[in-house]
């Protein structure tokens, strides 16, 4: 339960009470990110129906990415916007960690995030009242995605990524994806169609996208994690929106 804990202090803004998180219950926490993630995307999705009330649907999925943003502060969105500049600024692997770990934003990581965030608001509008299902699962699977890139990859960077390696990664990939195989078990039984093909999506994906960080960096950092959990959503909900 520390671990469940850890996670909702570590992917989200949610003020628990308690001791602080330790560094061995964060390591444990991997495993319950797709949990946060669909909670995160039930309150995403929720919070757009509830505003679809009272305003046009455009202005309700941009007020219900905000608040998003503001539950998770942004966590991800902001390791997405730090590899894109890396990955898109620097010619040697030396060079793209500089850029990544600096906190400014550059024109590659700016475009990145734009591009991501309308990506968001438009598949609300989208999807209308299937928003309620496809936005959870497909959070989940986007931070399922990133425990494909920690199994696969060696980490490159200080960190929680590196922590992890330490202590082996094959029961948290087990662990997240048992409990992501149960979230895509109810949401199809709720109504939810083209599960299978979104689970797909997002492992695909992922699956590139350490592909292409194995080329240029030869392993992952934790702002590779983040975009690979931007990369991972965005992939299964644009299954859902296929014609």
């Amino acid at each position: 339960m520390r671990s469940l804990l850890a996670a909702f202090r570590f992917l989200t803004r949610i003020p628990l009470p308690g001791r602080p998180t330790e560094a061995d219950e964060l390591q444990g926490a991997v495993a319950w990110f797709p949990l946060v993630g669909a909670l995160v995307g039930l309150f995403t999705a929720g919070l757009f129906l509830l505003a679809c009330r009272l305003w046009p649907p455009t202005v309700a999925a941009a007020l219900a990415v905000a608040a998003g943003l503001l539950l998770t502060g942004g966590f991800h969105e902001d390791g997405l916007s730090d590899a894109v500049d890396g990955l898109g600024g620097g010619f040697t692997r030396d060079k793209v960690l500089a850029i990544m770990k600096d906190s400014r934003i550059g024109a590659y990581g700016s475009m990145a995030l734009v591009c991501a965030l309308l990506l968001r608001w438009s598949l609300l509008v989208a999807l209308g009242e299937r928003a309620l299902l496809a936005f959870p699962l497909a959070m989940a699977l986007g931070r399922w995605s990133i425990v494909h890139v920690l199994a696969l990859l060696p980490p490159i960077a200080e960190g929680l990524a590196k922590e992890v390696h330490r202590k082996g990664t094959f029961r948290l990939w087990f662990g997240s994806s048992l409990l992501t195989f149960l979230l895509g078990a109810v949401a199809i039984r709720l109504g939810l169609g083209r599960v299978p093909l979104a689970c797909a999506a997002a492992l695909g994906a992922s699956l590139i996208w350490a592909w292409r960080l194995k080329v240029r960096l030869g392993g992952h950092s934790g702002d590779c994690l983040g975009a690979t959990a931007m990369l991972g959503e965005a992939a299964a909900l644009l299954v859902w929106i296929a014609q």
